[in-house]
Formats: C-alpha cells, sequence, structure tokens
C-alpha cells in the first residue's frame, strides 16, 4: 500500500469555533483523515503575533478549541493533534528560515498591511507580525507536508512557504524540505448573523456548541431582504443570509421552496428562520453532545494532545536534524 501523503494545517485559539469555522476548515479537515496523514496544531504561537499585549486567554482557549476539534469529528487515531508552542523545534527553524528569507518577501505580502489597516487598535509594527510568515513556513516544511488545505484567501501564504524551501534546498544544495502545494478547497460563504462576515470581533457568531435557546433566539433575530419590509412582499433569497444558511443546512427541495416562497412571499420571514434553525439544531445536536461529553473527560482529551505532541515532536527534530546537517551546524552540544 503507497504511504499517505502528509498535510498540516493550524488555527489560532480563540476560543469556542462558530459555524464559519465548521464549514470554511473544519469539515475539510474530518474529510481529510480519511486520505492522508494529517497534522493539525493549535497555532498559540501565531496568536501572539496580534495579541501579544494581552495573551491571558490563550491556554483557556485552546482546550476550548481542542474540545471543538474533537466534537465535530478530528480523530487522535487518525491524525495528529499537537501544540505548536510545546514543540521548540518550531523555533529553531523559524530563526534559520529567516536568516535567509529576503525581507522585501515580508513587505509585500499581502495580509501584512491588510491586517495593520483593520486591526487599528493594535500595534502591528512588531519584528514578530512582520516575520509570521516566516514561521508559518517552518510550521509547515518542519513536517514535510506535501500539502496544506487553504481557501483562495490564503494562497499567496502557500506560495511563501513554497518559496521559502525552495530557497533553502537551493542555497544549501540538498532537497530537505518537499515544496507543498495548496488543497484549494471550496469554502461555503456563511455571513454573520448581521450580513457581514462571520467574526468574533463583530460579534455576529453562532458558535457550534452554544445552547439550543442561543441558537434559536440569534436565527430569530438575523436580518433578512432588507426590501422585504412588509408580511406580503415578495423578497428576493439572494439578498438574505438565512438563505445562505440554508444553501448548507436545508435539503435540495427546500432550498428550492424556501426561494420560490421567498420571491411570491408565501412564506414569511419567521416561517423560512423556523425552518432553518429546526434544521440547524438537528445538524449540530450530535456535536454539541459530544462537546458536553469530552467536557467530562478532560484527563483523556490532555493525554491525546500530549500523544500528539509527541509525535508532532519526533518528526520535527528529525527534520531539524536534517536542517543542522544542510546547513553545516552539526548537531547540539
Amino acid at each position: 500500500m503507497a504511504e499517505r501523503k502528509r498535510v498540516l494545517s493550524g488555527m489560532r485559539p480563540t476560543g469556542r469555533l462558530h459555524l464559519g469555522n465548521l464549514h470554511g476548515a473544519l469539515d475539510n479537515w474530518v474529510q481529510l483523515q480519511q486520505r492522508y496523514d494529517c497534522f493539525y496544531f493549535v497555532a498559540d504561537w501565531h496568536a501572539l503575533t496580534t495579541d501579544y499585549a494581552s495573551p491571558g486567554q490563550i491556554e483557556a482557549n485552546t482546550w476550548d478549541m481542542v474540545l471543538d476539534w474533537l466534537s465535530v469529528g478530528l480523530d487522535p487515531d487518525r491524525s495528529t493533534l499537537f501544540v505548536q508552542s510545546s514543540v521548540m523545534e518550531h523555533a529553531e527553524l523559524y530563526l534559520l528560515l529567516g536568516m535567509i528569507t529576503p525581507l522585501p518577501w515580508l513587505e509585500r505580502n499581502p495580509t501584512y498591511k491588510e491586517q495593520q489597516q483593520q486591526l487599528t487598535q493594535k500595534d502591528l509594527s512588531t519584528y514578530g507580525f512582520l516575520g509570521y510568515p516566516v514561521l508559518q513556513a517552518a510550521d509547515i516544511i518542519i513536517y514535510k507536508a506535501h500539502g496544506v488545505p487553504v481557501g483562495k484567501d490564503q494562497l499567496p501564504h502557500v506560495e511563501m512557504t513554497r518559496e521559502i524551501a525552495r530557497r533553502f534546498n537551493f542555497m544549501y544544495e540538498k532537497e530537505v524540505f518537499p515544496v507543498p502545494d495548496p488543497l484549494l478547497t471550496e469554502v461555503p460563504v456563511l455571513p454573520g448573523t448581521d450580513g457581514r462576515k462571520m467574526s468574533k470581533s463583530y460579534g455576529n457568531c453562532i458558535y457550534i456548541t452554544e445552547p439550543e435557546e442561543t441558537i434559536r433566539e440569534k436565527i430569530a433575530r438575523m436580518m433578512t431582504d432588507p426590501h422585504r419590509v412588509r408580511r406580503n412582499d415578495p423578497g428576493d433569497p439572494e439578498l438574505s443570509p438565512v438563505f445562505a444558511y440554508h444553501r448548507i443546512y436545508s435539503s435540495p427541495s427546500e432550498i428550492e421552496e424556501i426561494a420560490q416562497g421567498c420571491r411570491t412571499a408565501s412564506i414569511g420571514c419567521v416561517d423560512c428562520k423556523r425552518k432553518l434553525t429546526d434544521n440547524v439544531l438537528k445538524v449540530l445536536a450530535p456535536i454539541r453532545q459530544m462537546r458536553l461529553d469530552l467536557e467530562g473527560r478532560m484527563d483523556w482529551v490532555r493525554e491525546q494532545m500530549r500523544a500528539g505532541t509527541e509525535t508532532a515532536r519526533r518528526q520535527a527534530r528529525e527534520t531539524l536534524s536534517e536542517v543542522r546537517g544542510a546547513i553545516g551546524l552539526g548537531r547540539p552540544l
């Protein structure tokens, strides 16, 4: 049997995850377990690139996020789950790659300027923020990942990693690192409850494992087609954030029924949201139950993360040995 190719991805620990995280990344991660050797990590050092001044919640957020990972189906027996900051080899490779990465590569990174413009309340004029693509490259190539699952907006990050891997291999005349490919995934567009991008900073998220009553209240308050003022006004489902959710949670016949009912005003927004709520809760029920079960088994959860982190550490050490040999540093004394 051919050896499985390896994929790697990570998430910053921001606490409990929302439906955008579920459909934008986690659903795909779960499916990839069936075909690849998967490494998924908690990117807690990456959290410090923007939240270095207020790191107090990172540890608690880590465990909240890991519980959600396990609840949606990430399996420690099929994937290596680990915490970035517990594998110190990431930091060493980050330093070594930083020595060979041209500064203009980092300065032209589109996300660098975009986030500085968006996160104006934070001082992002730090070396850590400028250099985080190098840390990201170290995260990926230290495990010799063949692929990185990403959406289109993340393609520049993978391309930076590819360039760094090529530069290292060329400079030291040894093919230490595979050049990873982006595994482009179609990410469903799932807006927040107010129609904007779903984001914790906007306060418009529906969380995967929050109480049923809270989910009902949030969906009931969701905005719909702004032109549909009265019950008898016909609407355009494509203008309603609620319909974007129906595309994911409702059956094809229900989607058609909702769309037609909206255009002809034969169904009201209240009924539309009620049907959506039932479908969302049906999908989330087993996930929410698994989360409750896991909260009572935290010793087991922590042990799975320790085991995964040790697996990651062994692989990282092997790669660092090759890296030091290629550069000519030799083994640590």
